[in-house]
């Protein structure tokens, strides 16, 4: 299938390599003319293990192209990712001004039946926000007489970073949202070769065991709150296990122990059962904050919400008081912060927790050697 995927950032990268991997003709577009140059020649502008092979093996292969032409991607494809950026503004809620002009743009070129894929994380309600936007800017087109169909996919990305090939190629489940029996049935065709996993790539410590995975088709709206709410629980898992972290040194327990015991359980499983400084990057951070503010704009309480944040925000500082507590004055000190990154396996320090601790020992007074 002809696939336009437009943002070649983190997201877009790691699911237009992909694509292009299980034989798809993919372009990746993306209005820095540099990162463009340098994707063409095979260089990857991020770390993530297996991604540059990828993309310098489907170069060749020329099943993936990179341009700084997004109408010209537009009108060539059929199928049209959005994977661009919605950071948070300060009051929480995502700034959708760069999807907003993706979607403008888009209306603008249709020139037959398309279908439009939200990928990036976004707000709920944003398919039926990108679906009036197009619908508005369809005049903006050379032919204004002529009208064609699109529809709207929701169509989350689970990706884990440092993983994110893996988390591609081998999901736990692919979830479309969307009102159109034709869009959904194509995209089952796209996904087949992953749904089946009947395709050959041979991806170092994966989670490969060729059996089907799920997949769950609901309506846009659904699918959007799922990528929303498996952030959140996520970041409420690691906020809980630190909260009993800082009890367990309080009260003489052992917290790997404590951990261990909770994992077996397997209601409960090890996983983000891990305590230490707290969770950051470019996800949990702006998604959990996002829903939060979801919640408040519809009425909804976010108490368990809010406290997470709460609870994160205050590890961050509690390993500063634990300095100062064994050091006394920090004025003067030097201190070593060994990992920047938010994670191992990544070099993004998007709100990683070591920043805010860096930035808070420099206003101290302290020589910091990271």
């Amino acid at each position: 299938m002809k696939v336009c995927v437009i943002g070649a950032g983190y997201v877009g990268l790691v699911t237009g390599a992909c694509l292009a991997e299980i034989g798809h003709n993919v372009i990746c577009v993306d209005k820095e003319n540099s990162k463009i140059n340098s994707l063409s020649e095979g260089i990857c502008p991020i770390y993530e293990i297996g991604l540059e092979e990828l993309i310098k093996k489907n170069l060749k292969k020329k099943t993936l192209n990179f341009t700084a032409d997004l109408a010209g991607a537009i009108r060539s494809q059929d199928i049209i990712f959005i994977c661009v950026g919605t950071p948070p503004l300060p009051n929480g809620k995502p700034d959708l001004t760069s999807l907003d002009d993706v979607s403008k743009l888009i209306g603008s070129c249709l020139n037959g039946y398309k279908i439009i894929v939200n990928k990036s994380t976004v707000p709920i309600g944003t398919a039926k926000r990108v679906k009036k936007i197009i619908k508005e800017n369809e005049s903006k087109r050379n032919n204004k007489n002529e009208s064609f169909d699109f529809d709207i996919i929701s169509n989350p990305e689970f990706l884990k970073e440092g993983e994110a090939v893996n988390d591609a190629f081998f999901p736990e489940r692919i979830v479309i949202g969307s009102e159109s029996h034709k869009a959904v049935e194509i995209m089952k065709e796209l996904y087949k070769s992953i749904i089946n996993q009947d395709f050959e790539y041979d991806v170092k410590n994966s989670r490969n065991n060729r059996k089907k995975i799920p997949i769950i088709i609901t309506d846009s709206t659904s699918s959007e709150l799922i990528k929303y709410a498996s952030n959140a629980f996520l970041a409420t898992k690691i906020s809980f296990i630190n909260e009993v972290a800082n009890i367990c040194e309080r009260v003489g327990a052992n917290i790997i122990d404590v951990t261990y015991g909770m994992g077996l359980d397997s209601r409960i499983g090890n996983k983000y059962l891990r305590a230490g400084i707290g969770w950051g990057g470019s996800c949990f951070p702006k998604d959990v904050r996002a829903l939060a503010f979801t919640a408040e704009e519809y009425g909804a309480p976010a108490n368990i919400l809010n406290a997470v944040i709460q609870v994160n925000n205050y590890q961050r500082y509690r390993i500063i008081q634990k300095a100062m507590d064994t050091l006394g004055i920090i004025e003067d000190k030097i201190i070593g912060v060994l990992g920047i990154a938010f994670k191992p396996d990544t070099n993004d320090t998007r709100e990683a927790p070591s920043i805010t601790i860096i930035n808070k020992f420099l206003e101290l007074g302290a020589e910091v050697r990271a």
